[in-house]
């Protein structure tokens, strides 16, 4: 008895791969293995950024808002202690927003705080 493979499904399989993969350089796009290899490692960089570009925004909002605070004539930490310690609860990514489009509601909380 001949052996069943299925391959309508596996052809559709490699087909949604290579659709996916293209735009890439060279064999990365046409060559069934290394296109599948190549998307599969971009899977993996995709899920590693996704972390990364958290951290990247927390750092970007802390530069910001020591900026923002050195003008105020505080540093940053100074700012963040002076923060907690008023009991204001608000988070980096609003203050960081406040000091660049805000100024003066940046002003006002770094004055309720000193």
């Amino acid at each position: 008895m001949p052996r069943s493979v299925n391959h309508v499904a596996s052809r559709a399989k490699r087909k949604r791969i290579l659709k996916l993969t293209r735009g890439y350089f060279g064999a990365r796009k046409n060559v069934w293995t290394v296109a599948k290899n190549t998307w599969e490692k971009g899977l993996t960089y995709a899920y590693r950024d996704r972390k990364n570009k958290k951290r990247s925004f927390r750092a970007l909002w802390i530069q910001r808002i020591n900026a923002a605070a050195r003008m105020e004539g505080m540093s940053y930490s100074q700012l963040m202690g002076a923060l907690h310690k008023a009991g204001v609860e608000i988070n980096r990514k609003v203050l960081a927003d406040l000091a660049v489009n805000h100024y003066d509601a940046f002003q006002a909380i770094v004055a309720k705080v000193k």
